[in-house]
């Protein structure tokens, strides 16, 4: 595995940006098959919760046999566990649930996706790793492909109450590249996915329980673009590919590139997603969607180049 410091990247470029890409496609595809979920009844908080649980339990497994009887290291490593589950799971999911009730959905996106730019600050302010010249380009770059990508310079409804969820989901998301980079006494990606995964789960059903978010599932067939499947089929999905795969890959590898890196890198989640929207949805991108798109990975060449060597 590669070695750390901070977040300065020493090996596993290769690797770390395979991991990086396949964990952004695997995020993408989430949205999709979500919307023909929440079109057959479900509500997106019972499509996120069965979701995140479903992968706890296809981790669990596995998680149980990297850590070879060692429990220590999940007492030892209890807090980040915790906080990853809390904040960069079930946290982030709820604010940006709130985020999208009183606000557009672009909007809400384009806000919680400016997370790059809080870990560049966090990783100023934290650990003195002051930004370069190319780092800050690709940030301009990455914000900018971003309002094309969402399409919400054509003017959309701000909510202030809205603002500050989304504000909220976007600390949870640049809390989930910052906890994945780190690689506290050996504990195994799986294990930390596994243990925030199931954690974070627990708490979307208490909050859908109690009443802070809507709460309901369907068995209903679910329709896509010209055709329609069992409802249990895409909550595979889900739950297997755009959780399970999606945040074991994903801490990969930020343990690789480093939080930086990473998170710049998953702006590519927002093509993806576009793309299977069209596959899935019949939502074809348009030419100053697929620009945006151009923008975005500009910005990824950018910010690697702009990275401390």
């Amino acid at each position: 595995m590669a070695t750390m410091t901070h977040d300065v990247q020493v090996g596993g470029l290769r690797a770390g940006l395979g991991f990086a890409l396949l964990s952004a496609s695997s995020f993408g595809l989430s949205g999709p098959l979500a919307r023909g979920l929440m079109d057959a009844g479900w509500s997106s908080a019972a499509a996120v919760a069965v979701r995140v649980l479903l992968a706890a339990v296809v981790l669990a497994p596995i998680a149980v046999v990297q850590l070879r009887g060692r429990w220590r290291l999940l007492r030892r490593n209890a807090p980040l566990i915790t906080a990853y589950g809390l904040v960069a799971v079930a946290g982030c999911q709820l604010a940006f649930f709130n985020a999208v009730a009183h606000m557009e959905v672009g909007v809400a996106l384009l806000v919680e996706y400016t997370a790059p730019v809080a870990v560049v600050g966090w990783l100023w302010l934290r650990h003195g790793q002051r930004p370069t010249r190319l780092t800050v380009l690709g940030g301009v770059l990455g914000l900018l492909g971003l309002l094309l990508v969402l399409d919400v310079v054509s003017g959309a409804h701000v909510s202030v109450v809205g603002v500050l969820w989304a504000l909220a989901a976007m600390v949870g998301a640049a809390a989930y590249f910052v906890l994945n980079a780190r690689d506290a006494e050996g504990l195994p990606g799986t294990v930390l996915a596994a243990g925030g995964l199931l954690l974070g789960g627990v708490v979307l059903l208490l909050a859908g329980a109690v009443g802070i978010v809507p709460f309901a599932v369907s068995g209903a067939p679910v329709a896509f673009d010209g055709f329609s499947v069992a409802w249990w089929l895409p909550v595979l999905a889900l739950g297997v590919v755009t959780a399970a795969l999606a945040y074991v890959v994903g801490i990969a590898a930020t343990r690789r590139l480093g939080s930086r890196l990473a998170s710049f890198v998953a702006l590519t989640e927002v093509v993806m997603a576009l793309l299977f929207a069209w596959l899935l949805l019949g939502e074809a991108p348009g030419p100053v969607q697929l620009a945006g798109g151009a923008l975005i990975l500009g910005g990824v060449v950018a910010v690697k180049l702009g990275e401390p060597r």
